[in-house]
């Protein structure tokens, strides 16, 4: 099975989703929550460079941070990574905000039938939300999904998020394969441009821990072929400018520290004095 989406399409993914996650909410999977205000990134602060990225990190409407994780096995040692993940995001975002809230939702797919959701010690008690896909009828949402579009019915919000986690209410990784190949063949038949690249963003960014690997590639090839291609690109090209610029902002800055002519160094990689100045005055990190 995969190993993940490499951080920068994962990255460029999440970003196309943003607007999209907007307003929506996780009712659909069982759990009462607050609408999404907005998807945030997780390119947290690392605690250990092992570690993999958070699975998707929300602000609700009420001001909340959410963190929701997908698993298809349930390991009481995933706690110590949940810890992890909380560490980050406070140290991000907590910054003494006395009405900062945060929390822990587990989305277990239908391979997982219960869970403990608390772990407790004598210095802190960690406690999760959790959702266990096992309750939806994978199939029976799917027929009902497709019978909406065959019929020209409009779908809501929570179709639209019942067809991102769809695979994942398939037990096995045969079963999942199968699915995501089901959904992601729906999702090319809906008419609308922002839900048809909401359900194929989401169901790869949803699906990316049981996604195999060649049939991944093969979704790339097709959603080049897509306007959701044609955004892909654009965001991938703004990503690979992003790291150039962040590369020579390090370059720069080395030889400001070495004492070369900032003339020269304006020269050699386009920045204004007044970029430089700040990096020399104001000691930036990149």
């Amino acid at each position: 099975m995969s190993e993940g989406i490499v951080y920068q399409n994962k990255d460029i993914l999440f970003k196309i989703l943003g607007q999209t996650y907007k307003e929506k909410s996780f009712a659909a999977y069982g759990i009462d929550l607050p609408p999404i205000r907005a998807l945030l990134p997780t390119d947290l602060p690392k605690i250990a460079a092992n570690e993999k990225s958070i699975d998707n990190l929300f602000l609700l409407e009420d001001g909340t941070y959410a963190i929701v994780d997908y698993e298809s096995v349930y390991k009481k040692a995933n706690k110590i990574k949940y810890l992890n993940y909380i560490a980050r995001i406070m140290e991000k975002y907590f910054k003494e905000d006395e009405t900062f809230n945060l929390r822990l939702i587990v989305i277990y797919t239908s391979d997982v039938q219960s869970a403990e959701p608390t772990l407790e010690t004598n210095c802190f008690t960690l406690r999760t939300e959790q959702a266990f896909l096992s309750h939806i009828d994978g199939e029976a949402a799917f027929d009902e999904i497709q019978g909406k579009l065959q019929s020209g019915i409009p779908l809501a919000d929570d179709d639209l998020m019942r067809l991102v986690i769809l695979p994942l209410t398939v037990p096995g990784s045969e079963g999942k394969q199968e699915m995501l190949e089901k959904v992601v063949d729906l999702a090319e038949q809906i008419t609308d441009e922002e839900q048809r690249i909401f359900t194929l963003s989401g169901v790869i960014v949803a699906s990316d821990k049981f996604i195999n690997r060649e049939y991944l590639d093969q979704i790339r090839r097709r959603i080049s072929m897509t306007q959701l291609g044609q955004l892909y690109e654009k965001e991938k090209i703004e990503y690979a400018n992003q790291k150039v610029r962040e590369n020579d902002l390090k370059r720069a800055k080395s030889l400001l520290n070495e004492g070369i002519d900032i003339v020269k160094i304006m020269k050699t990689y386009g920045f204004t004095e007044e970029e430089l100045l700040h990096l020399q005055d104001e000691n930036v990190t990149v």
